[in-house]
C-alpha cells in the first residue's frame, strides 16, 4: 500500500525542472566534480552521495572560513542543484521522486555533514522551502539536539495544499501538521501573504503547533518565490541565526550537565532504528485548519530587480503552475466522486434495512391471516 501511495503522490507533487539546469563533469586532471556550467570554485565541493533507498544523490558543499553553523538547504519543487542538494530524480541525482526518496536523501545529507565535515547536531540548522519542508520536518523530529529550523513557504501537508481537508488521510504525504510539534528546537517560519501557491494560513498554523516558536516573518506582499526579493527576509533570518547561535534553546541547556558523561552516538542510530509511524501513534487533533487573522506587517519591498536568470525560471514556474492546476481538479474531482460514492453506499445500507424491515411486516400479517384463515368459521 506504501508503494501505492508515493507512486500516486508523486505524480501531483514533483515537478523536477527538466533538463536539468546543470550538467555533471569530472576532470580529467583532478578527478573533481564540477557543475557545468558554474566556475569551480576552491571553498565549494561537488559530490555525490548514496541514500539508503539505493538512489545517488548530488550535492554541493560550501565553506566559510567565519562559520559558526552548518545549514542544511532543502529546495522547493521546480528547482535543483542549484539549491545545495537534489532530491532522488531532481537534476542528475538518481532515481524518481517520492516522499520515502526524499526523507533518505536528506538523511544522507544530514550523514555526509558528519561523518566527512565533523558537523555536530548542535551546530546544524536545518532550512527547507516549500516542499523541502516535509524532509527537513520529518528529519527535524528524530534530533533532538538541533541548533534550529526555519521553514520558507511550508505546506501543512501535500493533500491541504489542493484541496481543504479537515484531517490526515492515509493517502497524504508531507504531514508536517502531524509532526511540527515533535520538533524540539528553536523554528522560524517564513511566509508570503500573497502566496498563490501554498496559503500563508499553513505556515500560521504551523507556527501555532511548534513547541519552540521564535518569532515568523509574514512578507507582506510576497508571493510563493519572491521572498528573497524583500529586505525584511534576509534581516530576519540573520536576526535569527543570530539569537540561536548565541542563545541556547531550553533543550539544550538542561543537557549541559550530563553531555560531559554520555558516550557519542553514530548519527546512524536515528536512521537505522525502526521508527514507528507518527500517523498512528498520534491520537487525532482537533482540527485547526481556521486561518489566523492576518497581523500588520512593516515590511517593505524594495524596487523590483531586473534579473537575467529570473524570466527563465519564471516561464518555467508558470508551465509547471498550469500543469499543477490541471493535476490539481482532476485530484478534486477525484475526492468529490469518493464522497458521493460513500454517501451512495449509505444511503443505499439504509433502505436495505428498510426493505428488510417491510419484508418482516409483511411476513408477520401472513401469518396472521392464515392463522385467521385456520379458525373454524360459526
Amino acid at each position: 500500500m506504501g508503494g501505492v501511495t508515493s507512486s500516486m503522490a508523486a505524480k501531483f507533487a514533483f515537478f523536477p525542472p527538466s533538463p536539468p539546469s546543470y550538467k555533471l563533469i569530472k576532470d580529467e586532471e583532478t578527478g573533481i566534480l564540477v557543475l557545468d556550467p558554474f566556475p569551480h570554485r576552491e571553498n565549494v565541493d561537488v559530490l555525490r552521495l548514496p541514500t539508503r533507498r539505493g538512489n545517488e544523490i548530488v550535492a554541493v558543499y560550501v565553506r566559510h572560513p567565519m562559520a559558526t553553523s552548518t545549514l542544511l538547504y532543502s529546495h522547493g519543487n521546480a528547482a535543483d542543484i542549484g539549491q545545495m542538494y537534489d532530491y532522488s530524480g531532481y537534476g542528475q541525482s538518481s532515481g524518481k521522486p517520492s516522499e520515502q526518496n526524499t526523507y533518505a536523501d536528506i538523511e544522507a545529507a544530514y550523514k555526509c555533514l558528519e561523518e566527512n565535515y565533523g558537523a555536530k547536531q548542535e551546530n546544524i540548522i536545518l532550512y527547507g522551502q516549500s516542499v523541502g519542508s516535509g524532509p527537513t520536518v520529518d528529519l527535524a523530529t528524530r534530533l533532538p539536539r538541533l541548533r534550529a529550523v526555519v521553514l520558507h513557504s511550508p505546506i501543512l501537508s501535500g493533500l491541504r495544499v489542493m484541496y481543504p481537508v479537515k484531517r490526515s488521510y492515509w493517502f497524504d504525504i508531507y504531514k508536517n501538521i502531524d509532526k511540527i510539534s515533535l520538533v524540539k528546537c528553536p523554528v522560524l517560519i517564513i511566509h508570503g501573504t500573497n502566496d498563490d501557491v501554498v496559503d500563508c494560513s499553513h505556515g500560521k498554523q504551523l507556527w501555532e503547533l511548534c513547541q519552540e516558536k521564535y518569532e515568523p516573518l509574514w512578507v507582506k506582499g510576497g508571493n510563493h518565490c519572491d521572498l528573497e526579493l524583500y529586505p525584511d527576509y534576509i534581516r530576519h533570518l540573520k536576526k535569527f541565526i543570530s539569537t540561536v547561535e548565541k542563545t541556547p534553546s531550553r533543550r539544550n541547556a538542561s543537557r549541559k550537565s550530563t553531555d560531559g558523561i554520555e558516550q557519542s552516538r553514530q548519527s546512524t542510530e536515528y536512521f537505522e532504528a525502526p521508527r514507528r509511524s507518527i500517523d498512528r501513534r498520534e491520537k487525532p487533533r482537533k482540527s485547526t485548519d481556521t486561518r489566523d487573522k492576518p497581523r500588520k506587517s512593516t515590511d517593505t519591498r524594495e524596487k523590483p530587480r531586473k534579473s537575467i536568470d529570473r524570466p527563465e525560471k519564471l516561464k518555467v514556474h508558470e508551465h509547471n503552475k498550469f500543469n499543477n492546476i490541471d493535476k490539481l481538479e482532476k485530484l478534486r474531482t477525484s475526492l468529490d466522486q469518493m464522497e458521493r460514492m460513500e454517501r451512495s453506499r449509505r444511503s443505499v445500507e439504509y433502505h436495505e434495512k428498510s426493505r428488510r424491515s417491510v419484508d418482516l411486516q409483511l411476513e408477520k400479517g401472513r401469518k396472521s391471516v392464515d392463522w385467521i384463515d385456520r379458525i373454524p368459521a360459526v
